[in-house]
């Protein structure tokens, strides 16, 4: 017996082996899989199983790459940069739940899609699987069609995933690219604007007044949304990288307020401060939260009617620094509120002035205060009118 070799047992003219294989759901033998040629990493500490296993695979033309500890599996999951993984559940060392833990901590969302192979169809085990980082799960004994069309599709899912995230990258790209085409001549249409408006070069009609102050407006809304454009496709890109330096949030905000004031005038409307409690310094972007502090406290100007008192109120506590922009506006209309912080989320309230909105400045606040690893949210009041809230986490 000891002799023998591994075809000896397991005779390759054979449809049925005594390894745990089923085949009462159809016919034991699945056809080429389409996804023929991508690594497969079979993980058992029983070499029967990993035996059939790798039969099962190589017969739909998988490449096939074997392991019976955790410990094993990762090493050659990074040497051989699987396709998918086939993992049991009880082995040796580490179990099969800790090793795709271990996987989803070390390669993120670039992780292969994980099925677990269990003797069990106990609930908890299956839930913990899932909780683990599993996609899925077969049965022992398996069953050779469905073992290949769970992989084939979670294969497929894979392979349209990454065509979906190559398609948007190259479409970040071309807003990149078409965002930085467009600002200059917008800015120039803008600038000549201004100067014809300029006394200096001459007085201009009532009508010619009207006109160059239109264009002047109408620049400054393209050039807004040509840079929320370009901001979307820079985060959405993976380009969004911060710059934190010790700094006071209480003299950012001061000046932006005192800025947004300026511009609040033209509604009779006035943003108070009111600085809760000392502010010490803390790290943060600078320009990337000004950006976010003028976006919110200049939608509150817009979403505000005239004559209104906004309030910026800045407190400090233990964990973090807490802004919140608490307008008198309509509030959050119902059913909503989950369109704030989307790209292009626009509600059905309107600008009280007539102002534009390109739905893009929300999504922006969020992705920016998120990336500082705080929160943003807003809700309506009581009293009436909508909060915004930034927290932000004191970082060491």
């Amino acid at each position: 017996m000891s002799s023998a070799t591994t075809d000896e047992f397991f005779p390759k003219d054979r449809t049925t082996s005594p390894f745990p294989v089923s085949s009462d759901s159809g016919p034991s033998k699945a056809e080429e899989s389409p996804f023929a040629g991508h690594k497969i990493l079979v993980v058992d500490d029983e070499r029967i199983n990993n035996v059939m296993m790798s039969r099962v695979l190589k017969r739909a033309k998988f490449e096939v790459i074997v392991a019976t500890t955790g410990e094993e599996a990762l090493e050659k999951y990074a040497a051989e940069s699987p396709d998918l993984v086939l993992l049991d559940v009880m082995l040796p060392g580490i179990d099969g739940y800790e090793t795709c833990r271990q996987l989803k901590q070390t390669y993120g969302q670039e992780a292969v899609p994980v099925i677990f192979l269990t003797a069990t169809t106990d609930t908890k085990g299956v839930i913990d699987g899932f909780a683990a980082g599993g996609v899925d799960y077969v049965q022992k004994p398996i069953r050779e069609a469905e073992v290949v069309a769970r992989v084939n599709t979670h294969i497929q899912t894979r392979v349209l995933i990454g065509e979906l995230r190559a398609a948007n990258e190259a479409k970040n790209r071309f807003l990149g690219m078409a965002s930085h085409d467009l600002r200059n001549p917008l800015a120039s249409i803008r600038g000549l604007a201004q100067f014809l408006k300029d006394p200096i070069i001459g007085k201009l009609t009532p009508d010619q007044l009207d006109m160059a102050e239109t264009i002047e407006t109408t620049a400054n809304g393209m050039l807004s949304l040509v840079n929320e454009l370009l901001d979307v496709a820079t985060i959405e890109s993976g380009e969004l990288k911060l710059n934190p330096e010790m700094g006071s949030l209480k003299t950012l905000v001061e000046k932006v307020v005192s800025l947004a004031n300026l511009d609040a005038t033209r509604k009779k409307t006035k943003l108070v401060l009111v600085i809760a409690n000392d502010i010490p310094d803390m790290l943060f972007d600078e320009a990337k939260m000004r950006q976010v502090a003028e976006n919110l406290f200049s939608n509150a100007v817009k979403y505000s009617p005239p004559g209104s008192t906004i309030r910026i109120v800045l407190r400090d506590s233990e964990t973090a620094q807490n802004l919140h922009v608490i307008d008198q506006g309509p509030g959050i209309p119902a059913g909503e509120a989950d369109k704030l912080f989307k790209d292009f989320g626009r509600l059905s309230v309107q600008p009280t002035g007539g102002e534009k909105s390109t739905g893009l400045g929300l999504a922006i606040c969020r992705k920016i205060v998120q990336a500082h690893d705080g929160t943003i949210s807003a809700e309506n009041l009581a009293t009436g009118g909508c909060v915004f809230k930034v927290s932000l986490p004191k970082r060491a």
